[in-house]
């Protein structure tokens, strides 16, 4: 259902992979580290990544220990748009969505159009933790929509509320970019249980599928089943990963972006421990793995990406705000929507913090966390 890269081809043959680079004994004095804290492609993602345009790579040169900084693209990249519908995808999400969307559907079974039915949709949005910025705005939106359309039969306001509902989700759908930079470097966060390695191997899985080479930084250092289960996910997808038992994640991460520039690797993503928003000192910690990314490459991270668990509603929203004031994130995946009656949550982020959702999770399986896409969300929800 979805493309991806356009896939590169060499007309040299690939030199033999370099070493690993070295990393230097010791980080910058500043960064010194601190006590431990921490089927096929084509049907999936359409529009997801953007590839360089084009440029041919020649064979990898030998590199010198500390490597020279990988130039930028001077072109945009090219998004690669989606040739399969995903039918079978829009089944899966009305699912999941079906028990949040149901008590709203409720609402437009009556016959009239009045102030009882704005008053049963009000408490609806509100209980499928909409939020009351975005409820307020989405019905007024819709009051506007029904007098301009006239509409008289509360199934038109049903139809009326899913453009709506589109519009203000519509700010929340991006590409993530990969190919402007080499390597790519994403940092992944997200509290415990969320999701976040699972949806790292996932995107690894994708992402080599569509000819990328990808680097893997277990800097989850003191958790050892999170270490496992990225091993897992490298060695099913046959990328590499660095990790380090009981290591400073700071450290892991530095040594992770330099051997991927080094090896010629077109992403590296770095897994990070679970932490919540509330302890302070292992936010700090996050600080300084970005920190210390930017001094392993110049302007990376490229994306800081945001785990979110959809069944947690309104505390999702609070995540959201309190990890992008700490860190400056790019991007958010949502996971665990099936069987949620709260995923009305992504309207009051829409509303509240606009950060892009790369991905939306519907299930356990590879095909199960796709694009986000405003209306197909609206559909799935509402319809």
């Amino acid at each position: 259902m979805f493309s991806f890269f356009k896939k590169k081809f060499s007309s040299t043959p690939a030199a033999p992979e370099p070493a690993p680079a070295s990393v230097p004994a010791s980080l910058p004095e500043a960064e010194q580290p601190e006590t431990p804290m921490a089927a096929p492609v084509a049907e999936m993602l359409a529009e997801l990544i953007v590839a360089p345009p084009a440029p041919v790579l020649a064979a990898e040169p030998e590199l010198a220990p500390a490597p020279a900084p990988v130039a930028l693209s001077a072109e945009p990249p090219v998004q690669v748009a989606a040739t399969e519908p995903r039918r079978s995808w829009m089944d899966k999400l009305r699912q999941g969505l079906r028990k949040t969307g149901s008590s709203i559907a409720q609402v437009f079974t009556g016959t009239q159009i009045d102030d009882a039915l704005y008053e049963e949709l009000e408490a609806a949005l509100l209980m499928a933790d909409t939020g009351v910025k975005a409820t307020e705005h989405l019905l007024a939106d819709l009051k506007r929509r029904v007098k301009e359309a006239k509409a008289t039969d509360p199934a038109a306001v049903r139809g009326l509320l899913v453009e709506a509902l589109a519009d203000l989700l519509r700010p929340l759908e991006k590409s993530l970019g990969v190919g402007l930079h080499s390597p790519t470097v994403m940092m992944v966060v997200g509290v415990n249980g969320a999701g976040k390695t699972t949806s790292i191997g996932k995107l690894t899985r994708h992402l080599a599928e569509a000819d990328q080479k990808i680097l893997l930084a277990a800097a989850d250092t003191f958790r050892a089943a999170a270490r496992e289960q990225l091993a897992v996910w490298a060695d099913r997808t046959q990328v590499e990963i660095v990790s380090q038992e009981g290591g400073d994640p700071s450290a892991v991460t530095f040594d992770a972006v330099t051997a991927g520039r080094a090896r010629g690797c077109d992403v590296v993503i770095a897994d990070t421990a679970g932490r919540l928003p509330t302890q302070l000192h292992l936010m700090e910690e996050l600080k300084k793995i970005k920190r210390v990314i930017g001094k392993a490459q110049d302007g990376a991270p490229h994306e800081v990406l945001l785990v979110i668990d959809g069944n947690t509603g309104q505390n999702a929203l609070a995540q959201v705000k309190t990890f992008d004031d700490a860190i400056g994130l790019t991007g958010l995946i949502v996971t665990k929507l099936d069987g949620t009656a709260k995923g009305g949550v992504l309207a009051a982020i829409a509303r509240e913090r606009a950060i892009p959702v790369y991905f939306i999770g519907v299930g356990e399986k590879l095909e199960d966390l796709q694009t986000f896409s405003a209306r197909e969300f609206a559909q799935a929800l509402l319809e």
